[in-house]
């Protein structure tokens, strides 16, 4: 298989993509409505969504649910950092590689970009980025990097690092750029500037299902190509989770520019 291929699989080209992470247990807590992942994806996995975020465990034990739903594209976790409320003293590391994601079957690898780190951390990143790109060109399976300020508030200075910090990202070779919402105006300059698909990730559960709802419209608008949204969703009450995920399905498969004069 080739790397347009899975780009494709991973992004559709007939709307936005809608990917459920549910890889949380690789550097968080024990977190409340995640306690059984396999199930999370049984609940979710047959509605209007695209695929899930995956950690490799999750997706060796799912891989005949997903063998029954060959439309569902799978993106794997492959490393992990530790411990994420500590940017200043932490430290990142690969668990799995690249070639045990092309054996696994899956679309995309995933990586974390934590930019808050220590300069020695930062340069082992780099380090670690520009291994994995070489074994994703070699096996030609797409990188998604996201660029992240470890545990900092969501503050103007935090969105503008996480964007610069998207520019590096870039420069490494990054095939796609999973980043926290920085707004519709953020969204669209990074589409614009840096030319990659960009993927938006909904992070903790906050506000209501409308604040949800809205922030992914403004994603679409700004023009990219995919959300990662789960706390958001599967953190609320069942019925509400899944009326969510059907009205940002009809978001995902209405155009920018028809939004854009709704």
């Amino acid at each position: 298989m080739t790397m347009a291929y899975r780009m494709t699989r991973t992004l559709p080209e007939d709307r936005v993509a809608i990917i459920m992470p549910v890889d949380h247990g690789l550097i968080f807590d024990r977190l409340p409505s995640l306690e059984n992942p396999a199930a999370v994806v049984e609940e979710f996995g047959d509605d209007d969504i695209t695929g899930f975020m995956m950690s490799p465990g999750l997706v060796v034990r799912t891989e005949r649910y997903f063998a029954q739903r060959p439309h569902l594209s799978r993106v794997m976790a492959i490393d992990a950092f530790y411990h994420y409320t500590d940017a200043d003293t932490g430290a990142g590391a690969l668990q799995h590689s690249v070639e045990d994601a092309v054996r696994l079957g899956v679309d995309c690898v995933k990586m974390l970009m934590p930019w808050n780190t220590t300069r020695s951390e930062q340069a082992a990143l780099v380090t670690r980025v520009g291994r994995v790109i070489s074994e994703c060109e070699r096996w030609q399976i797409p990188l998604m990097l996201e660029p992240v300020m470890l545990g900092a508030p969501r503050t103007d200075e935090v969105i503008a690092a996480e964007e610069q910090a998207a520019r590096i990202a870039f420069d490494l070779g990054a095939h796609i750029i999973k980043i926290a919402f920085p707004g519709e105006d953020g969204t669209r300059r990074l589409v614009e500037e840096l030319g990659l698909p960009v993927v938006i990730a909904g992070g903790p559960r906050t506000g209501n299902a409308v604040d949800t709802v809205d922030a992914v419209r403004q994603t679409v608008v700004a023009g990219a190509r995919g959300i990662i949204v789960g706390r958001n969703i599967w953190q609320r009450d069942l019925p509400q989770a899944h009326a969510i995920v059907a009205e940002l399905a009809a978001l995902s498969r209405t155009g920018s520019h028809e939004l854009q004069s709704a």
